[in-house]
């Protein structure tokens, strides 16, 4: 024990100190002082024996003394260097936190986490051109979510998020994301197909309010099962999945296959720069969506869009009530966007292909090519970086604290065009409905 002692005292790793590294200072200092006097002891005991007063013996003896009173602070020093460099781990706890990500919940070991937020977008529409029709001017509750999302056990993500602005309450996102890996996930529920560019990105992130005449040829969220991941760190992109239906935009979600068969969307996106340091092109992406379904049904609401609707939400072009869907409906859209510093730039171009039939006299049945495109830009002028995941402001909006936001100046020139034969077969009335619109 002496010796172990005296080389834990030396700075030594013999096995008796390392299986001791754990004993805590006091006890330490009274070992020290244990070996003190019995060092002190044992030179007394020496002095009676040899009844000698010699001061050299008695100066030695300080001098062990001033030694074993520097090693004892240099232990002192080491195991507080160790203390701060290794600070005990505080047991995890479950955390509730309320802010402006909203209400979040985090359980201890972080298998369940839950958060809830919400927006609303209130619109004021006024037409200087209107005719003095009825009904367009005038306030608007364009959009009202509560946003409840999530994950359990790590591996599975959630979203329920309900919409209370229009005539009546719906649900348009209801849906589970297992995750095993960012390579390979699993989407089952209602959510959005992966069809289109913009009609896929978040509506809090777009450049304007409202989307370009291209969302209104993509569909808008269906009941599915879907495969996707991101591959290489988001170097490349995939979707692929199964649906109820995709017809053009319904606004008015359709919860239940109203068909036997079911249809088919893809997406591929690939960003070749995004993982290296070439900074003007990390921003860029380029990519292909489509999908494939037939439809046979005598019901025209489940099958085809309830009309195109201009960027002020004016509808220009409605089906005859006795068109139907009846046949092949197939989607492709090239698409792509670059962003760089302030500046971002979308565009993309979509083309919905559909086989149609009028069930009431004159009988008659076309395939409709009907085509849109669009390409959206903005800078931001307070100096954030623009993406597609949108602006974060440095300074957010706060009268109080003089933060002013971000502020973005965009433009946008977008162009639908509808297939001359929907009028001139009257699947659509050529008095009713316009076929061809262009906002800018």
């Amino acid at each position: 024990m002496f010796c172990a002692i005296n080389n834990d005292l030396a700075g030594s790793h013999c096995e008796y100190c390392t299986r001791k590294r754990d004993i805590t200072m006091n006890s330490k200092q009274w070992l020290i002082m244990t070996l003190i006097g019995t060092q002190l002891a044992a030179t007394s005991l020496c002095r009676a024996q040899s009844e000698t007063n010699n001061p050299s013996e008695i100066e030695d003896l300080k001098q062990e003394i001033r030694v074993l009173r520097q090693k004892m602070d240099a232990l002192e020093h080491r195991q507080q260097e160790a203390q701060a460099a290794s600070p005990a781990t505080a047991s995890p706890s479950a955390s509730l936190t309320v802010g402006a990500e909203g209400v979040n919940f985090r359980s201890a070991n972080s298998n369940f986490v839950a958060g809830l937020h919400g927006w609303a977008q209130v619109d004021s529409r006024t037409f200087f051109q209107d005719e003095h029709a009825a009904g367009i001017d005038g306030f608007l509750l364009r959009r009202a979510r509560l946003i409840f999302m999530g994950t359990l056990y790590h591996d599975f993500d959630y979203n329920l998020t309900p919409e209370f602005a229009g005539s009546s309450p719906q649900v348009l996102d209801a849906y589970i994301n297992y995750h095993y890996r960012p390579e390979l996930q699993l989407e089952l529920g209602k959510f959005k197909p992966p069809v289109g560019l913009e009609a896929l990105q978040p509506d809090i992130y777009t450049f304007f309010n409202e989307r370009s005449l291209v969302s209104d040829l993509a569909p808008y969220r269906v009941v599915g099962a879907q495969l996707q991941g991101d591959i290489f760190g988001g170097v490349f992109s995939y979707a692929g999945g199964v649906f109820n239906g995709l017809p053009d935009l319904n606004t008015t979600t359709i919860n239940a296959n109203y068909e036997n068969d079911l249809a088919f969307g893809g997406r591929i996106f690939v960003s070749p720069f995004k993982q290296t340091s070439i900074a003007p092109l990390k921003g860029f992406g380029a990519g292909v969506s489509g999908s494939y379904e037939y439809d046979h049904t005598n019901a025209a609401v489940a099958g085809l869009t309830p009309g195109f609707t201009t960027d002020g939400q004016q509808k220009f072009f409605t089906y005859s009530s006795s068109t139907v869907p009846n046949g092949a409906h197939w989607r492709i859209s090239p698409q792509g966007y670059y962003f760089w510093g302030r500046f971002g730039l979308i565009g993309e171009y979509i083309v919905s292909d559909q086989r149609v039939e009028k069930i009431t006299a004159p009988v008659a049945r076309g395939q409709l090519h009907n085509s849109a495109w669009e390409i959206s830009g903005g800078w931001v002028l307070t100096g954030e970086d623009d993406s597609y995941n949108g602006v974060k402001p440095l300074h957010p909006f706060s009268i109080e604290n003089g933060g002013w936001g971000a502020w973005q100046i965009v433009g946008r020139y977008a162009r639908l065009n509808v297939d001359d034969d929907a009028f001139s077969q009257v699947f659509a009335s050529a008095t009713a409905s316009a076929s061809r619109a262009e906002a800018w």
